[in-house]
């Protein structure tokens, strides 16, 4: 029988990574693998440039907060204690294949990965993003800002310990006639719905 395309993929990749490849793991028809933080840029180099791969097209670019997982590997290959992970989406426009790539931070109190975006241009948003949301800093980007928040926000809101109300708010002050930030005036407080249940709901009737 004729080996399908995945097949062919996860051979290549096998292959041409050698012991670059920490794991390579096929989930609901999609193929992922697992690289070190430190090879980011060479295989990346390599996913893009061999002629069996042609991974020309980075699709998207997203940060992950494994805070809530435990220190076990968990199913698709996260390092024992490592907790920011950064994934890659892939596309090889002539085989006609994706490819999704895996990075662990090797940090928690400063999670680095190198930067991507002089191989493919397009991570550059991607990037200031997921350092924007999850605090991950990506070595050798040329203009790593923040793209969603404020310049003076204060914290990385998609991570899994940031507060849902966050810290400061803001608010126009009509004495300085300026926007000026405060500590959050919001008190948490456990909300009950109301439900409305049908006439002898419960009492054995129908």
């Amino acid at each position: 029988m004729d080996k399908n395309r995945h097949e062919v993929l996860a051979e290549s990749l096998t292959r041409i990574l050698a012991e670059r490849l920490v794991s390579l793991h096929k989930l609901f028809d999609e193929l992922t693998i697992v690289i070190r933080a430190k090879d980011v840029h060479s295989v990346s180099e390599v996913l893009r440039d061999h002629e069996d791969l042609g991974f020309d097209t980075l699709v998207d670019l997203c940060g992950v907060d494994y805070s809530t997982y435990g220190d076990e590997t968990n199913a698709l290959g996260q390092s024992n204690g490592r907790r920011f992970a950064v994934v890659y989406h892939l596309l090889s426009v002539s085989h006609n294949h994706r490819l999704r790539m895996k990075v662990f931070a090797e940090e928690i109190e400063f999670p680095a990965v190198d930067s991507v975006m002089k191989i493919w241009p397009g991570a550059n948003w991607f990037e200031r993003e997921a350092f924007d949301l999850f605090g991950i800093v990506f070595s050798g980007h040329s203009d790593l800002r923040r793209i969603l928040t404020d310049y003076g926000f204060v914290g990385n809101p998609f991570r899994k310990d940031f507060p849902i109300s966050g810290y400061v708010e803001m608010r126009y002050d009509e004495e300085q006639k300026r926007v000026i930030y405060q500590p959050v005036s919001i008190e948490p407080r456990e909300i009950t719905p109301y439900v409305i249940r049908e006439q002898n709901y419960g009492n054995g009737h129908m």
